[in-house]
């Protein structure tokens, strides 16, 4: 194996460093005149034709925030339109809130989503770190719809969708939003000291961890309204992307990181506080490789499994390898076991070979089973949130929030 992929060499700190600051440039183009992010495209010409999304946008303050860090010129400007696009465009002025996106037209894409709203959350941390205009004010802001909309103190838990006049409350609960807000909470945490935060942070891993252990480390994603698991939901259409059938191995690794980021911060001098937290972590991320990976003869992992752990849905989405590549690293720094490193080592020649685009930049956000680019899911390249960050995380310090370690890392 190559030393440019193996885990903590400076070969492979070089490589990852090299990836960032090409990601950095690829985004330049994404801001819209009033700031909200257009859908970039293979080479990251904007697709104007395409909605503009409220988490999108917010992923690009987090990210172009972290490159003011990193020195990447530019990134002060970027990460201040996406931040005007928040406060501005994106703003539900009328109903508080943020709509979750703006179509071509103009108009508003309906309801209020969760998902979206924590990462308003977190581009405000970010942003904040970073010293930008108005993201203290964003966070509050953002903080006080958060809590009063979609946090449930008395099931320690947040809601999904509520419509857009935030007069009623769907009756979908899913694990996708609860996993994001845990890492917009941790990051509350670390940037302003509000500590529960992570209390609630706690909370929600706690259910989750108790939902995955009674399925074999299989977490479900969806539920009703009394948090009864819908193993079945979209069996029909089991490629939905925020919504897919079946567990899905990629939020299993997401979880494990987050889980580790959480006990580690909440136990900083009680390691038998944290041991069974990080075991639990250990299991989800090993249950996610053993389902997924390389799980039809070919690298990669695959977007969704069936309760049994078969592949259902065999395609490759950028996002699932990048959490691999965070999770494995966490675990090898935090554990010292050899086999996260073996792992790491061929993540990192897979994203080399196969899913980064050598030609154009960035990653191809979705390969079929044969490693071939599809546009079924994910045309184009709108995200560098996920990619950014599997340069970044690996050799940053695990208990904190990424920008702050960051940050923190480069003596800002």
């Amino acid at each position: 194996m190559l030393a440019k992929y193996q885990y903590n060499t400076p070969e492979n700190r070089q490589f990852l460093s090299d990836l960032c600051s090409t990601l950095l440039s690829f985004g330049h183009k994404f801001p819209s005149p009033g700031g909200s992010s257009y859908y970039l495209g293979d080479d990251g010409t904007p697709w104007t034709d395409r909605t503009r999304e409220t988490y999108v946008t917010c992923r690009m303050a987090h990210v172009y925030s972290i490159g003011s860090f990193l020195g990447h010129e530019g990134s002060e400007a970027l990460a201040d339109a996406a931040i005007k696009g928040l406060r501005g465009e994106l703003l539900d002025k009328v109903n508080g809130g943020w709509y979750p996106g703006i179509n071509a037209d103009g108009s508003f894409v309906p309801d209020k989503l969760c998902y979206a709203h924590a990462f308003v959350i977190l581009a405000a941390t970010s942003g904040i770190l970073a010293g930008r205009p108005g993201a203290d004010e964003l966070l509050g802001e953002a903080l006080a719809v958060y809590d009063r909309f979609f946090w449930n103190e008395e099931e320690g838990l947040s809601s999904d969708v509520w419509n857009t006049e935030f007069t009623v409350l769907d009756d979908y609960r899913g694990l996708n939003a609860n996993m994001h807000t845990v890492e917009a909470f941790l990051a509350v945490a670390d940037v302003a000291g509000r500590e529960e935060y992570r209390v609630r942070c706690g909370r929600i891993i706690d259910h989750v961890l108790g939902w995955a252990k009674a399925n074999s480390w299989r977490i479900p994603e969806h539920f009703s309204n009394t948090w009864v698991a819908d193993l079945d939901c979209n069996k029909d259409r089991p490629d939905d992307p925020f919504k897919p059938y079946g567990a899905t191995p990629g939020h299993g690794l997401e979880w494990s990181r987050l889980i580790t980021q959480w006990a580690l911060s909440t136990f900083k001098d009680n390691a038998d506080g944290a041991a069974p937290y990080i075991e639990a972590a250990e299991n989800l991320y090993n249950r996610a490789v053993s389902d997924a990976w390389n799980a039809d003869g070919a690298p990669g992992i695959c977007y969704t499994t069936g309760w049994d752990g078969k592949p259902v849905v065999h395609d490759r989405m950028h996002w699932t390898l990048m959490e691999a590549i965070n999770a494995a690293a966490v675990l090898c720094a935090v554990t010292g076991k050899q086999k996260y490193a073996e792992d790491y080592a061929e993540f990192m020649q897979y994203l080399d070979e196969k899913v980064w685009d050598h030609v154009n930049g960035s990653c191809f956000h979705q390969l079929d089973a044969e490693n071939r680019v599809m546009l079924t899911v994910w045309p184009g390249k709108p995200d560098l949130y996920h990619a950014l960050q599997a340069t970044l995380i690996p050799y940053s310090e695990p208990s904190v929030s990424i920008a702050l370690a960051v940050k923190e890392a480069c003596g800002k």
